[in-house]
C-alpha cells in the first residue's frame, strides 16, 4: 500500500527533477523498467533509460519559465490519481491527469498522464 507520504515526496522528485533537467533526478523516480505513457501524444517511453532521454529531449519546453500546482485525487493500493495543472510561459496552460504506481521503495513503475491543453 502506497501511503500519502510517498507520493507527495515522489511528486517532489518530479518537480524537482523537472526543473534542474539532472539525470540522476530523473532516475531516482523510477526503477529501471519503468514504463512513462502520455496523451494524447504518442509518448510511449519503457525503460529508466528512455524515460531520462524522452525528459532531457523536452528541455525546450520550459524556457522563459514555468509553474505547476497539484492535487492528491486518490490512492488505490499501489497507485496514486493526481491532478495537476502546467502553467508554460511559452506553451501555455496544460490540465493533467497522472496515475503513478510506485513499488515499494517509492519508485514509480508505471506513469499515465493525460495531458490537455486548457
Amino acid at each position: 500500500m502506497v501511503t500519502e507520504q510517498q507520493v507527495r515526496a515522489w511528486v517532489e522528485g518530479y518537480v524537482l527533477a523537472w526543473t534542474s533537467g539532472g539525470k540522476k533526478d530523473i532516475a531516482a523516480l523510477f526503477t529501471p523498467q519503468a514504463e512513462y505513457h502520455e496523451w494524447p501524444y504518442e509518448t510511449d517511453w519503457v525503460g529508466r533509460e528512455a524515460i531520462i532521454a524522452g525528459w532531457l529531449g523536452r528541455a525546450p519546453w520550459q524556457e522563459g519559465g514555468w509553474d505547476f500546482e497539484w492535487f492528491l485525487l486518490a490512492i488505490n493500493g499501489d497507485t496514486a490519481a493526481i491532478e495537476g495543472t502546467g502553467r508554460y510561459k511559452e506553451l501555455g496552460t496544460f490540465a493533467n491527469l497522472w496515475t503513478v504506481t510506485l513499488d515499494k521503495n517509492g519508485k514509480c513503475t508505471t506513469f499515465r498522464m493525460w495531458n490537455n491543453p486548457v
